[in-house]
């Protein structure tokens, strides 16, 4: 447990908790068969509000970096400890997520064990990056951003097709990690997982826009920010007839196209929370953001093998004749706002949870 620094940006922890209630508000319905299409990821290719979530997360990873390691960084003899510290809880994340699949594992009696999954990548997304801004400078990070972009870029374009299953990500993960997948048919022996290796690439550049960004607003270049925004949007739009947006892929367009949509969310967070001092709603999730997920999930899974999450959603469906879609969603609302109480108590009593 530890209280947080005074010098952290009550921007970022506001919009870093607003991203963790919108995880749990759409992973949560009451009845994945009835919910508003806004709040289901897109199918294939294509892109909804909840595409940007996850991205969202990892972009204010990579500006929460730019906050907490860069400038200490700047002194040689500190980049051994900062290394060592930051490692060191990325491989705590990694294990809490391996452990969460564990439960999942045993709880629904799973054909296999799912070796990737969203704290797994937060974990590699953090490690990355975060050893980039101790260790290199502005152009090298410009550099690997180059690289990661055009070289996943290159090896989408340079395939056959980007089908699901077929598309060269899923191959090369089912090649490696099979059956260890989100999803695998033993029959064709064709699988995909969202989170899996090579897709981890499109979400390194998305944590490393993320410490590029921190690094300008730190510095108050708030309006060349802004123009960085604006050419990652367009840059997003022309490329997507050529590489279509899609989350599961994690395609350069999406990488560009959700940057430049994470930009303008900080950049509003920015001008509200730290210049015109409104209230930084989502705080306290955002000072226990990871805490928080873990713990949500660990719930939702319970409930869920229990059987009293379909008994939740069927006493409200009933109290909503006509209305499931309705339903689903308050179930999902009811959910965060139990855990929106469980951080205001944390908050509160200023306990700061650490994985």
């Amino acid at each position: 447990m530890s209280t947080p620094s005074s010098s952290r940006m009550g921007s970022i922890d506001a919009l870093r908790g607003l991203t963790v209630a919108a995880m749990l508000l759409v992973n949560n319905p009451g009845d994945w068969s009835h919910v508003y299409a806004p709040l289901l990821h897109a199918d294939w290719h294509g892109f909804t509000p909840t595409d940007l979530i996850f991205p969202l997360f990892l972009f204010i990873a990579g500006v929460s970096l730019a906050y907490s390691l860069a400038p200490r960084a700047a002194d040689p003899t500190l980049r051994p400890a900062l290394a060592r510290t930051l490692l060191q809880r990325a491989l705590r994340i990694l294990l809490a997520g391996a452990l969460l699949h564990v439960l999942a594992w045993w709880l629904f009696e799973l054909p296999a064990y799912r070796l990737w999954g969203v704290l797994q990548r937060i974990a590699v997304c953090v490690a990355v990056v975060g050893l980039l801004a101790v260790h290199t400078r502005a152009r090298t990070q410009w550099a690997v951003l180059a690289g990661l972009l055009l070289g996943y870029a290159a090896l989408l374009l340079g395939a056959d097709t980007l089908a699901p299953w077929l598309n060269p990500v899923s191959r090369v993960d089912t090649a490696l990690f099979a059956p260890f997948l989100y999803k695998y048919d033993a029959v064709t022996r064709l699988g995909h997982d969202p989170e899996g290796l090579l897709s981890t690439a499109g979400a390194l550049a998305t944590t490393l826009l993320g410490l590029i960004a921190g690094r300008w607003l730190r510095a108050g270049n708030v309006g060349a920010l802004g123009g960085l925004g604006l050419v990652l949007l367009g840059g997003g739009l022309l490329l997507a007839p050529v590489l279509p947006f899609n989350k599961n892929l994690w395609t350069p367009s999406y990488v560009l196209w959700t940057g430049g949509l994470s930009i303008v969310a900080l950049l509003l967070a920015h001008l509200l929370v730290d210049r015109w001092h409104w209230p930084a709603l989502g705080r306290r999730f955002g000072v226990n953001a990871i805490a928080a997920y873990l713990g949500s999930s660990v719930m939702a899974l319970v409930l869920i093998a229990s059987g009293a999450w379909a008994a939740y959603y069927t006493a409200l469906a009933r109290a909503l004749p006509g209305m499931p879609a309705l339903a689903s969603l308050l179930c999902a609302v009811g959910f965060v706002l139990f855990w929106w109480v469980v951080a205001w108590v944390l908050d509160r009593r200023r306990v700061y949870l650490k994985i």
